[in-house]
């Protein structure tokens, strides 16, 4: 059930979350020629004129959009921690502040010889935490009070050892990333979509002075801000691809550094229905739950449902759901079927 022991399925999903990653430059191309199909609108042209201008403006907008994103990174790379903190209204918590969140993490920090991370508090009421960092001794884990004061010892070193399995996994860094491709490509998504009238108006001030498109360069404003829509959603989708599925590994990995299944089943029983936390969108799929998302929004859910990583700890772990009253014995382990990390 360790996260660690299932190597196997960590490097399936790291070759499947670098695979989504590839995603995202692809959609900064997509991007690029929305742009250039904006410019080309404002040449008055028929639409093949302006689908051959937008081709030839390419060349000269992907380097601009590569050094733009590069630039964005670089600051998410220096910054990520002061930005997720002002955020989420984090502060530092050490041993002085709170000797017992300190005194557990430390403790299985040095059962693996890890690293211990930065430790930070949220003072709401909510029951939540998560991980952040891109980086090496630049790593922090965060919990919110409520979480503190609701769990026992046993259910909050459970969901610190989850936080820290996010980190051994690497899974923080590439949270990280998408939500930086993501910021890019929904900043320029909302100056596009926010004023479509206003580009409109432009590029028909030429046909009413005897331009020469016909209605060509309208289309091609709306064909443009499609090609934004379109980026923005497959951007988000592919945000949440990312993080799905390794909720259960941090489970598993939570498991393995605890042998403690139950504190894990008992920790996520508590926190269901309790952890809703005001914060950006893209930091939200750090979070160690979110309340349940119905309809539409759930396809694109970042978390499984508590009660699916219940189930699978109770499968695959030998832990025992205190609602339940039994365990599953004698299911079959992962190591000869996959579970939900598979």
């Amino acid at each position: 059930m360790g996260s660690y022991g299932l190597a196997t399925h960590i490097w399936n999903n790291r070759l499947r979350s670098i695979l989504l990653l590839a995603g995202f430059p692809l959609l900064l191309l997509l991007i690029c020629f929305a742009f250039a199909l904006l410019f080309a609108s404002f040449e008055d042209a028929r639409i093949d004129e302006g689908l051959s201008i937008a081709v030839e403006w390419l060349p000269t907008l992907v380097p601009i959009a590569i050094a733009l994103s590069l630039v964005w990174w670089g600051i998410a790379f220096f910054a990520n921690q002061g930005i997720v903190s002002a955020a989420t209204g984090s502060h530092d918590l050490d041993r002085r502040s709170d000797p017992r969140v300190w005194n557990l993490l430390e403790n299985l920090c040095i059962s693996r010889g890890i690293t211990m991370p930065a430790l930070r508090i949220i003072d709401t009421d909510a029951r939540n935490a998560f991980a952040s960092g891109v980086r090496e001794k630049h790593y922090a884990i965060t919990v919110t009070r409520g979480l503190v004061e609701a769990l026992d010892d046993a259910e909050l070193e459970a969901v610190l050892a989850h936080e820290l399995t996010h980190i051994r996994n690497r899974d923080v860094q590439l949270i990280i990333i998408a939500a930086v491709f993501v910021g890019i490509i929904s900043l320029v998504g909302d100056l596009m979509i926010r004023s479509p009238r206003a580009m409109i108006r432009m590029s028909s001030g030429g046909r009413r002075s005897g331009g020469k498109s016909g209605g060509g360069a309208a289309i091609l404003i709306l064909v443009a801000i499609a090609l934004f829509i379109l980026a923005r959603f497959l951007a988000i989708a592919l945000r949440f691809a990312v993080s799905r599925r390794r909720e259960y590994l941090a489970d598993a990995g939570a498991v393995e550094l605890t042998k403690n299944p139950d504190a894990m089943i008992s920790a996520l029983r508590k926190i269901a229905g309790h952890s809703e936390i005001e914060a950006p969108s893209q930091l939200r799929p750090m979070f160690f739950d979110l309340p349940k998302a119905s309809g539409l929004a759930g396809l694109f859910a970042t978390h499984p449902p508590i009660e699916d990583r219940i189930t699978a700890l109770v499968a695959y772990g030998g832990g025992r759901d205190s609602r339940e009253g039994t365990a599953l014995v004698g299911q079959e382990r992962p190591g000869r079927r996959g579970g939900p990390w598979s």
